[in-house]
């Protein structure tokens, strides 16, 4: 598994964790190349693979139900930002918890800022540095997320032990060609007319080349044992030449055309060169008969344009008069608009306070043609002639009463100086 896995993504473990701290960290890169902007697709490669290594589907996606992601490319592009927000702080608490460090998984309606802060601050414990604002994982895709996932699963692959190993590739085992010398020499005059007679003629037998080496090679070596034996030929030399008739066209060696030839090249090349000079000679009478009626027309369109010019002079001359006479109407018809706008804007102001002393001209008429107020007066003089009344009544009883206080007092004084007057009388008599 670790080899194919190296296979997959040659690049070691450090290596992938600097090129993240590098290019992946985001807006700590001031000056960035023109391939930047698809670096994150190679993180989101290397966090596939990394990913697989991890058993993420077995031991995540199967086990809490989820739907795996639908490309290499998922948190790369901008798909369903909800959807991918989610699988995000999944898969996010997933690796943390693979590093050894205990996270709750995220539920659908909890806080996303309390839930990327809670990620962020993890990332920082592992040692992995987020200098970019939380605001960038909220979209749930981008080089950030790409980077975020990057980290945590690399510290996971650190946390199991994993390594990177060197790729092993298959040994290819080579087959030996054995080649047979042949005392026969194949010039190169023999190979062209060898190779014509193969195109006027195909309907000759012929035996390739190299299934003829491997034939004399095992017939060779079949007979080399018994070298020895064939010491001196028995063989008629009538029925020998009869043979040689008989499977010489089996013995034609044919060389078959190879469209990289140079030679090739070079006839396709006078063929071409040849065609381009006839049809040339045909189009050249055509393109020069053409460039004369141009030439022609164009002559004729010019002085046509000059005569025109001379005759309508006088119009043109009237047109540009009417046209500077239209220029100045509208420059007095912009300052003309841009006076009535302004008296405009006066009127509306004029009209604006004329409606607020109606407004207080109608309050006041309404007032004064309200007989509400005067009921009310009236009812309160009513009711003040009734206090007065009542008030005179109670002034009179009082009065009354004090009357009555003083006479009484009075009667009394008055009895009481004539009880002190009978006594003095009688003491006068005695």
């Amino acid at each position: 598994m670790a080899a194919a896995a190296a296979v997959v993504t040659p690049s070691g473990l450090e290596d992938g964790a600097s090129r993240s701290r590098g290019e992946g960290a985001g807006e700590a890169v001031v000056e960035r190349g023109p391939g930047a902007a698809y670096h994150m697709f190679v993180v989101m490669e290397d966090l596939v693979e990394k990913l697989k290594l991890l058993r993420y589907e077995e031991e995540l996606l199967r086990k809490s139900n989820l739907k795996p992601p639908s490309s290499r490319h998922y948190f790369a592009l901008p798909t369903n930002s909800g959807e991918q927000f989610y699988m995000f702080c999944t898969l996010a608490a997933w690796l943390i918890n693979r590093a050894g460090r205990p996270f709750e998984q995220p539920q659908e309606y909890d806080d996303p800022n309390a839930t990327i802060s809670n990620i962020l601050s993890e990332l920082r414990s592992l040692g992995r540095t987020a200098d970019f604002p939380p605001s960038k994982l909220k979209s749930g895709y981008g080089e950030h997320v790409c980077y975020v996932l990057d980290c945590l699963a690399e510290e996971a692959l650190k946390y199991i032990g994993f390594t990177w190993k060197r790729p092993t590739y298959p040994v290819e085992e080579l087959e030996e060609e054995s080649v047979q010398e042949d005392d026969a020499e194949l010039t190169l005059n023999k190979v062209d007319e060898e190779s014509v007679e193969e195109e006027t003629d195909n309907e000759e037998n012929f035996i390739d080349l190299n299934v003829l080496k491997a034939q004399t090679y095992h017939s060779d070596m079949s007979e080399s044992a018994k070298q020895e034996d064939i010491l001196e030929s028995t063989t008629d030399a009538a029925e020998w030449s009869l043979e040689v008739e008989r499977v010489l066209p089996q013995l034609k060696v044919t060389i078959r055309t190879d469209n990289k030839d140079w030679r090739v090249h070079v006839d396709q090349m006078h063929q071409h060169k040849s065609g381009i000079e006839s049809a040339l000679k045909e189009t050249k009478g055509f393109l020069d008969k053409l460039h004369n009626e141009i030439s022609r027309t164009l002559e004729k369109i010019g002085s046509r344009e000059k005569y025109v010019n001379n005759q309508l002079e006088h119009l043109v001359q009237e047109y540009r008069t009417a046209q500077a006479r239209l220029s100045e109407a509208k420059e007095r018809y912009q300052q003309g608009n841009g006076g009535v706008t302004e008296r405009t804007r006066l009127l509306s102001e004029v009209t604006e306070e004329l409606e607020k002393v109606k407004q207080e001209m109608e309050e006041k008429g309404s007032s004064m043609t309200d007989g509400a107020p005067l009921v009310k007066i009236k009812q309160s003089l009513t009711k003040l002639k009734q206090e007065t009344v009542q008030m005179d009544i109670r002034i009179g009883v009082v009065e009354h009463t004090l009357l009555q206080s003083k006479l009484k007092e009075k009667s009394n004084m008055t009895r009481d100086m004539h009880a002190t007057v009978i006594p003095e009388s009688a003491i006068g008599s005695y």
